[in-house]
């Protein structure tokens, strides 16, 4: 009995209650770090030329392509499209408002519009690029399954290593979250998190993340 009041409660959560959730942090947190947002939004373009957000392209809930929203911290037209490279410590194209807001992951702020939009939620895997770690047609089925849910401002494979976790284990890590989602994981993930956020650890790639199957 008392398992199957369990399984309600987790499919009650995943099919209504996570996205209201959703819903009231974004618009709470949009409201409560507004402050924020403009001094952020003023440092940045002060600091360098170009606009404040950059956009780019994800893909995100039943693979489908989305644009995702962070703060700029790179100099206009200096990213790699289409290699895969990641910014690492010292990266000369990164401004030097850039370094504050990905150190204290301030630059990801704007994704709680992607939040209150439906395109993402608090917690969910990390929405892949439609490039990398490789394109959409070359994953496989079991991989796809990181897609049966929103993807997140954070996630399980995040408090497990974030940026330096090689990418055929970081989905796995996503997909096991899609197994087991619940609100008490969604919690402990939550502050699992801010931990990391507050510690600075791992938020830097240190070496290849890519891996191909032989």
């Amino acid at each position: 009995m008392a398992q199957a009041y369990v399984f309600e409660g987790i499919v009650l959560y995943k099919k209504g209650m996570k996205r209201c959730l959703d819903i009231l942090l974004s618009v709470v947190g949009l409201i409560v770090l507004s402050p924020l947002f403009l001094l952020t939004a003023l440092l940045v373009k002060i600091d360098s030329r170009g606009p404040v957000f950059y956009k780019q392209e994800r893909i995100g809930y039943r693979a489908k392509v989305f644009t995702l929203l962070k703060f700029r911290s790179m100099k206009v037209n200096t990213e790699k499209e289409g290699t895969g490279v990641y910014s690492g410590k010292g990266d000369p194209r990164v401004t030097r408002v850039g370094r504050i807001i990905r150190a204290t992951s301030i630059d990801e702020l704007p994704q709680l519009v992607n939040i209150l939009r439906g395109d993402m939620s608090i917690i969910g895997p990390r929405p892949p690029l439609t490039y990398h770690p490789w394109k959409l047609e070359e994953y496989t089925d079991e991989q796809r399954r990181m897609f049966e849910v929103r993807p997140g401002l954070t996630g399980w494979a995040q408090v497990h290593g974030r940026k330096n976790v090689e990418w055929n284990e970081r989905i796995r890590l996503n997909v096991w979250y899609v197994d087991h989602v619940s609100f008490w994981l969604d919690i402990k993930i939550f502050f699992k998190t801010i931990g990391q956020v507050f510690a600075g650890s791992d938020n830097l790639n240190d070496g290849e993340t890519v891996v191909k199957d032989s």
